[in-house]
């Protein structure tokens, strides 16, 4: 790592191959280089938790929407000392803590960069979505997800025209999956899923780069939860073959 890095920004948990990243380690090299560690924690906070203070992370970002919470909120953690330094980006409202003809002074944190009027029914809505996560208990939401991941693994791997992409291994990722069937675009499999009611996203999952490393154009992803079972695995499945069915019928 050269010294002139500054920030060093990584994901948890990667949100097309699933893959977990090494959050420790990336954190303790960055940081004997002086330089400063942000976690993408949309993916990985949702599904496995994830302790601040045990990984010295600088910053941490995660997101309502992954969390069963509303769209268009989120929080973005940042060391004490960090905020303290750093000025804030707009003005305005609860920010200002005393106003002067020639300025103003900021208030304390968090206020120091909560201008204007907050998204008040968006927080209260992902405090309530967290609350039911926390009686859910994280160590249930981890154990049921391996489990699925285990079985989507062992189905999605032994199902001919799959391709999967990221980890083989259910301890290195986490339970979504990018995948390709056959020669049929991505995009006429979601399409195709949804009149099974099957909600997949498809495309290149604002990572284009990696498509191009991969060989791909773009992907099909299906992502599990506290709410998904493994007989939803099975539909999915056969609802992948009913894709294969219908196009040849279309065609022909």
């Amino acid at each position: 790592m050269s010294s002139r890095t500054k920030l060093v920004a990584i994901t948890g948990m990667s949100n097309v191959l699933g893959t977990i990243n090494d959050i420790d380690c990336i954190c303790q090299l960055a940081h004997e280089h002086g330089a400063r560690v942000l976690v993408d924690g949309a993916q990985l906070v949702p599904h496995f938790g994830f302790d601040v203070r045990a990984t010295d992370c600088d910053f941490l970002a995660f997101s309502s929407h992954k969390m069963l919470g509303p769209t268009g909120v989120g929080v973005l953690y940042m060391k004490q000392e960090i905020g303290a330094a750093v000025p804030p980006y707009l003005g305005g409202g609860d920010m200002i803590e005393y106003v002067r003809y020639d300025g103003f002074t900021t208030n304390e944190l968090p206020y120091k960069f909560e201008a204007g009027t907050p998204n008040i029914a968006g927080v209260i809505a992902f405090a309530k979505a967290i609350e039911y996560l926390q009686a859910l208990g994280m160590e249930n939401i981890i154990a049921h997800e391996r489990e699925v991941t285990e079985y989507a693994l062992d189905r999605l791997l032994s199902t001919e025209g799959i391709e999967i992409y990221g980890p083989k291994t259910p301890d290195k990722r986490g339970a979504l999956f990018s995948f390709n069937y056959k020669d049929i675009h991505s995009h006429d499999v979601a399409s195709i899923l949804d009149f099974a009611n099957i909600a997949v996203r498809a495309g290149h999952h604002c990572a284009q780069p990696l498509m191009q490393r991969l060989g791909v154009n773009s992907t099909a992803r299906a992502s599990f939860y506290v709410y998904n079972q493994k007989e939803e695995i099975d539909i999915l499945l056969e609802s992948l073959r009913q894709c294969e069915r219908f196009l040849k019928h279309a065609v022909g």
